[in-house]
């Protein structure tokens, strides 16, 4: 079979390997589309502290389940199946609070284990959820990205009177955009970006405004508006940030960060303690998989509108290129597989 590994920080090579036998509790998926995310990039660039080279990445990943291990039904095979890239062990502190997604031992594929920007990739059985008829392959490929915002809304838990600004026009903000106006149906939604296009993009998943802070304070503009966010999603993670919406959050606010930068940021406690704010962060995704293909099933999120390129595997470096340079055409990247 065919994968792609990085070997190395920029060294990325289409490697011919050995087809996967699943072990005891195991299936192996014939994987069919694959999406590319910044953590992918991430570890192809040598950015990412956790990851052991070489490995396979892409966590993002559908296809049909070909074969099962030990233990595993055979009933299985033919499967349609997403793959959850959260691998727990079940009995920890986290794990038995219903939050796997930070398990003491937590192994993600295509980081700490190789994972589907391969033709064939074995996971956990529990791990890969059957997906129904309805929904088309391209849909079920991008289950992963909308489980980061199933994730970050279950902390927030968002109400049809709420206020929501979101930093960040990328697919992280894009998906938590679509989960807030078609599942949660908030009262409004507020998009920040420095791009115009990405903006555009805000729009279209269903933001009612969007603001390109380019060059005006953002604080200035929400006050001349009368705006008072009361939920904001920090889905950019400068440093700078969390102080700033600290300062434009309304009292009894909630505020959540999805991503992270290893860059300390400076925050002032009184902001915080003097409107009660609660502050959340977000990790992956607890056992959300079903959340989304619920919402899919129920067409409250449309995957769609964020997919713009879609490549052979075979081109995956100029894939990857075009998702790090392309801000303002690109959002979501999907590899054909097999």
């Amino acid at each position: 079979m065919k994968s792609i590994v990085i070997k190395q920080p920029n060294e990325l090579v289409i490697e011919e390997r050995e087809v996967p036998q699943p072990a005891n509790g195991e299936v192996r998926v014939k994987v069919k589309l694959a999406g590319i995310c910044g953590s992918d990039s991430h570890i192809y660039r040598g950015h990412n502290p956790f990851v052991k080279y070489p490995r396979v990445i892409g966590h993002e990943f559908f296809g049909v389940i070909d074969e099962v291990g030990e233990g595993v039904d055979k009933s299985r095979i033919g499967e349609r199946v997403s793959v959850d890239p959260v691998i727990s062990c079940g009995h920890c502190y986290s794990c038995l609070v219903g939050r796997p997604n930070v398990c003491t031992s937590l192994t993600v594929l295509g980081v700490h284990r190789d994972g589907g920007f391969s033709q064939y990739a074995v996971v956990p059985s529990k791990n890969a959820y059957v997906i129904p008829d309805e929904i088309s392959d391209e849909f079920a490929v991008m289950i992963e990205p909308f489980t980061i915002a199933a994730n970050a809304t279950s902390h927030l838990k968002p109400t049809e009177n709420d206020i929501v600004l979101i930093y960040g026009a990328g697919p992280m903000g894009l998906t938590s955009v679509q989960a807030l106006k078609g599942v949660y149906n908030v009262k409004e939604v507020i998009v920040v970006d420095r791009i115009e296009e990405r903006l555009n993009m805000a729009k279209i998943s269903g933001a009612d405004r969007v603001i390109n802070n380019t060059s005006l304070s953002l604080k200035d503009e929400l006050d001349k508006l009368n705006i008072k966010p009361t939920v904001i999603i920090d889905a950019a993670c400068h440093p700078s940030i969390l102080q700033e919406a600290i300062s434009i959050a309304s009292p009894a606010a909630r505020i959540l960060i999805m991503g992270f930068s290893s860059d300390a940021c400076q925050i002032t406690q009184q902001g915080i303690t003097s409107k009660e704010l609660s502050i959340f962060s977000s990790r992956l995704n607890a056992n959300k998989f079903p959340v989304v293909i619920d919402w899919l099933k129920k067409k409250l999120i449309d995957p769609q509108k964020l997919i713009t390129h879609q490549f052979d595997y075979m081109q995956v470096i100029q894939a990857i290129e075009t998702f790090e340079k392309d801000q303002k055409q690109c959002c979501k990247v999907l590899l054909t597989i097999s």
